[in-house]
């Protein structure tokens, strides 16, 4: 342990409360190299990913009593209170939601509500349509009606998991800063 690291941590242990102890972790990738290509990759991802969001949410917005009557109503209607709320609901999270995820302020948490509304997106297609003899099949369409719903809940499930890549306005440092407890 460096010397540095040794006398901080012997000030911790004596019950110096004004002290501060920082501990570096050491970056995942040699010699501390960033990644420049995968994070750019990660941040189009973001970006793109959150303009599809928007325009769904949009489009929801557009036609509330549309969707409401003909999705909420009908496929959900084991929800609570009136289906113009879920509607409302669904189509503002995903114009809110995906300005946080783009920008990568409170990412993981707009990922969040990404993710629940495309799990009911999901419920709703695989009620619709059903499986459509998914993974082997060939469809009419030639297009599962669920498969675009199940690709955006994969992606905000990533970003709920590995959040937003360093290239955001809040990203987080290698450096843990902490406060020990007096004796």
């Amino acid at each position: 342990m460096p010397e540095s690291t040794n006398s901080k941590s012997r000030d911790a242990k004596s019950g110096s409360s004004s002290q501060k102890v920082e501990v570096v972790v050491q970056s995942p990738s040699p010699q501390g190299e960033v990644n420049i290509l995968g994070e750019l990759s990660i941040f189009v991802l973001r970006v793109l990913f959150s303009l599809f969001m928007v325009h769904h949410g949009l489009e929801k917005l557009n036609d509330p009593e549309g969707f409401s009557e003909f999705v909420v109503g009908k496929y959900f209607s084991f929800l609570p209170g009136d289906p113009i709320f879920w509607t409302y609901a669904a189509g503002v999270t995903q114009v809110i939601c995906p300005l946080g995820l783009a920008t990568g302020v409170l990412a993981r948490i707009s990922s969040l509500g990404i993710f629940g509304t495309m799990v009911f997106a999901c419920y709703f297609h695989f009620i619709d349509t059903g499986l459509e003899g998914f993974p082997l099949a060939v469809v009419e369409a030639h297009n599962y009606a669920f498969e675009l719903s199940a690709i955006y809940a994969a992606i905000s499930l990533y970003f709920v998991c590995a959040g937003p890549g360093r290239l955001s306005l809040f990203r987080k440092t290698n450096t843990i800063t902490y406060y020990p407890k007096g004796n």
